[in-house]
């Protein structure tokens, strides 16, 4: 929740009325948005490639609120973004979007649902790439990572339903976030940043006349945390 669509979320969810607490990895980042977030906003350190921490900062929440209603799965590395062919592919970068991108996720379902599945009650948010879906958009390792937390959430949405626990992903396209034109910026270092907006925004779009904004990734988690969407899984 340091920056973009987390951030975002956190912003959105507690408009609407959530007490948030925002686990991440950038200690005076997270304080200091939390702060700015006011009293419904607390921060805690997460790392979400150590399943103990994000254990832990589900456990933080039970202890502040006494339950657990929403887990936002949102954390993530680009990786590289170097063109590679299958041929070269370095499985040691692969390990490490894999660990950053879909472990971690499967960590947050698991932890999540260990305190929900005993209410009877909860909603799984997972947020997945439009790359998950539609092969060739950017490299091997960021693909396969994505494509495994949209297989993730239905593989165990069936099982969870059970339980009353609503599980479901958010796939965006890209948007002009750090993390988007962090990535751009290393396919293309000799752009500028506005030129890598641009290309985000508008060259990359398909939807003509609207931009995507982390905002709009943001209202459709709180749309499917709501009571609005209590059949959606």
């Amino acid at each position: 929740a340091a920056s973009g669509v987390g951030k975002a979320a956190a912003t959105e969810f507690i408009k609407n009325g959530a007490k948030v607490i925002l686990a991440n990895v950038q200690e005076d980042v997270g304080r200091s948005i939390a702060a700015e977030l006011g009293p419904r906003a607390t921060y805690t350190r997460c790392d979400v490639t150590d399943e103990a921490q994000v254990a832990a900062a589900v456990d933080r929440a039970e202890e502040l609120h006494g339950h657990l209603d929403i887990l936002y799965n949102n954390a993530g590395i680009a990786g590289s973004m170097a063109p590679t062919s299958l041929g070269s592919l370095d499985l040691e970068e692969f390990a490490a979007s894999w660990r950053s991108n879909a472990r971690s996720v499967v960590s947050g379902v698991k932890h999540g649902a260990r305190v929900m599945v005993p209410r009877q009650s909860g909603c799984i948010l997972c947020t997945a790439s439009i790359a998950g879906q539609q092969g060739g958009l950017m490299p091997h390792a960021y693909n396969i990572s994505k494509a495994t937390v949209i297989g993730l959430v239905r593989s165990v949405a069936g099982e969870l339903a059970s339980h009353g626990v609503r599980v479901n992903s958010i796939s965006p396209h890209g948007i002009a976030t750090p993390f988007g034109m962090g990535a751009l910026a290393q396919l293309l270092p000799e752009s500028s940043d506005e030129e890598r907006k641009r290309m985000i925004e508008k060259d990359l779009s398909e939807l003509r006349g609207a931009v995507l904004e982390a905002e709009d990734v943001a209202r459709a988690a709180v749309y499917l945390a709501s009571d609005e969407a209590k059949y959606v899984s």
